[in-house]
């Protein structure tokens, strides 16, 4: 056997080993990191959806925290129940302080709800329409929660600027039920 011939062979061999090493470690290698890549990638993207959901639980927990310190906020501003003649006294003092006076104060038939109380009170003052303005602002600036419906003003004829004003006011309280 000559030189030339024995690294034909050798040559032949080598390729042949190489090829053989490919095809039997290099190719399945190859696969098994193929399919372990998907995996990882499929974990990946579950890891993104699950923080992306944890940042909206987040959120859902800061708006919820926003939402109870509201609740808290406006059940303060509901008195109970037995407090309704202060907040009326209160009303009735304003509308004189302002000297307004009141000709019919009366309640209406209360509305219970699930989380508060609404008693109307059906009032009819006269007086200086400046007063009356007057006394809607102080009427703003009491710590309850009120609303002011079926505002009828009406020229008094007492004099210049007198007005007769009929309206309901209604004033929320704590429903204790709930």
């Amino acid at each position: 056997m000559t030189s030339g011939f024995r690294r034909a062979i050798f040559f032949v061999l080598l390729v042949g080993v190489a090829g053989a090493g490919y095809q039997f470690m290099v190719k399945p290698a190859n696969q098994h990191l193929s399919v372990v890549r998907q995996r990882v990638d499929g974990k990946r993207a579950k890891l993104a959806d699950f923080e992306e959901a944890t940042a909206k639980a987040e959120d859902l927990n800061k708006q919820l925290g926003q939402l109870e310190e509201a609740i808290t906020f406006f059940e303060s501003k509901l008195p109970s129940t037995s407090e309704i003649h202060k907040v009326l006294e209160q009303v009735t003092v304003i509308a004189q302080k302002q000297g307004l006076q009141p000709k019919t104060i009366r309640t209406l038939s209360r509305k219970d709800n699930s989380g508060y109380v609404e008693q109307p009170l059906s009032m009819e003052l006269v007086g200086n329409f400046n007063s009356f303005y007057s006394f809607l602002l102080e009427i703003e600036k009491l710590p309850r929660i009120m609303k002011l419906r079926e505002l009828k003003l009406h020229k008094d004829m007492g004099g210049e600027g007198e007005v007769g004003v009929a309206f309901i006011v209604s004033i929320f309280f704590q429903n204790k039920a709930a």
